[in-house]
């Protein structure tokens, strides 16, 4: 690592401020920021370290049905609040089959908001300004993006905690030297382009403070599902990964929301698919037309030409998994097609 500035404010604004100067970088979990220093990818001259800013680590339920989540909540505390996995269980799967379970107990919302897209085969790490070209050696690209990809970033955005988190339309809460604004998740994240380096929206000095979910959010409770298709059961990144959220009333579709992880530079909202399903009845006919809508647009980074009907497949389950009902609870296994536990059916 290179010799940094460390410094720890009290409170939001004075966190900000420190941040703004060039060089600077948040601190919290550190899961994520610490393996892109010692790795030398990251490299900044001063580090914020914000874990003791004051209020930032509550779960807020509000009147209007709104659901307000602190930056600093940990991945494993929210994953485990019982009101929560109720009402947002496709969110609940997603986060507790990311990482291992030491590394949920470190990380924070935030933080995990914030992961860098990554080409795993290049080198340890690879940050999305630091992602190599498509014709990188990295065995057949199956790490690599078929949606959203430019020639000058193939990279995956690695989060499971965010591709429900954009399904249903959350919010991002940003405090900054011009005050306080929110950004939806989908537009949070900017694809590479020609210009990979500028991975979102947040200006210098910018600092997560929350994440919200609308009331909406709740309403699919009764049918939400995350899959996520890995290399091994446990600790690894997605190939692919997919949540489907359904609105079942009166035997049809009232409402649909899909989005897929492992696939793009940022969580990849399929709203031309959600359209598809719309009134539709549940059936595995609907939800195949459905799959081929959503992966229309795909094509190969690399030699990952599997990959995209590998998507089709992941995106029929997931959604033959929702149609089934919700689990009254977790699986021993979150997210994992080899679960046993059967839904619900609503």
């Amino acid at each position: 690592m290179n010799r940094f500035e460390y410094l720890r404010p009290n409170s939001v604004s004075e966190a900000v401020a420190a941040a703004s100067e060039p060089g600077s970088a948040y601190l919290a979990g550190g899961t994520n920021l610490l393996d892109l220093m010692k790795a030398g990818i990251d490299r900044p001259t001063r580090v914020v370290d914000v874990t003791r800013l004051p209020d930032l680590d509550h779960i807020e339920r509000r009147d209007d049905g709104t659901l307000r989540i602190g930056a600093l909540v940990r991945n494993a505390t929210l994953a485990h609040d019982q009101d929560f996995v109720r009402s947002y269980p496709s969110v609940a799967e997603a986060l507790l089959s990311g990482a291992s379970a030491q590394l949920r107990n470190a990380a924070t919302v935030g933080g995990n908001i914030m992961q860098r897209s990554r080409n795993v085969f290049h080198a340890a790490l690879a940050s999305v300004s630091d992602a190599p070209a498509i014709d990188a050696a990295e065995d057949d690209g199956r790490y690599s993006a078929i949606l959203g990809w430019s020639k000058a970033c193939s990279a995956v955005h690695p989060s499971d905690f965010c591709v429900p988190l954009v399904a249903l339309d959350a919010l991002v809460e940003v405090e900054g030297q011009t005050g306080r604004r929110e950004v939806s998740l989908e537009s949070f994240y900017h694809l590479p382009k020609d210009s990979p380096e500028i991975a979102t929206v947040l200006q210098p000095g910018d600092l997560i403070t929350a994440v919200t979910l609308p009331a909406r959010a709740g309403a699919f409770s009764a049918n939400a599902s995350y899959l996520k298709l890995r290399e091994r059961t446990s600790y690894a990144f997605a190939l692919v990964s997919a949540v489907a959220c359904l609105d079942i009333e009166d035997g049809k579709i009232a409402e649909a929301r899909i989005a897929l992880g492992g696939v793009a530079p940022k969580p990849w909202r399929a709203r031309s698919a959600e359209d598809v399903l719309k009134g539709a009845v549940p059936s595995e006919a609907a939800f195949r037309r459905a799959a081929e809508v959503a992966l229309a647009d795909a094509r190969p980074s690399r030699d990952n030409a599997f990959k995209i009907e590998l998507s089709r497949r992941v995106v029929l389950r997931v959604l033959l998994s929702a149609a089934s009902g919700s689990p009254e609870r977790l699986p021993p296994l979150p997210s994992s097609p080899f679960s046993t536990t059967p839904g619900v059916h609503q």
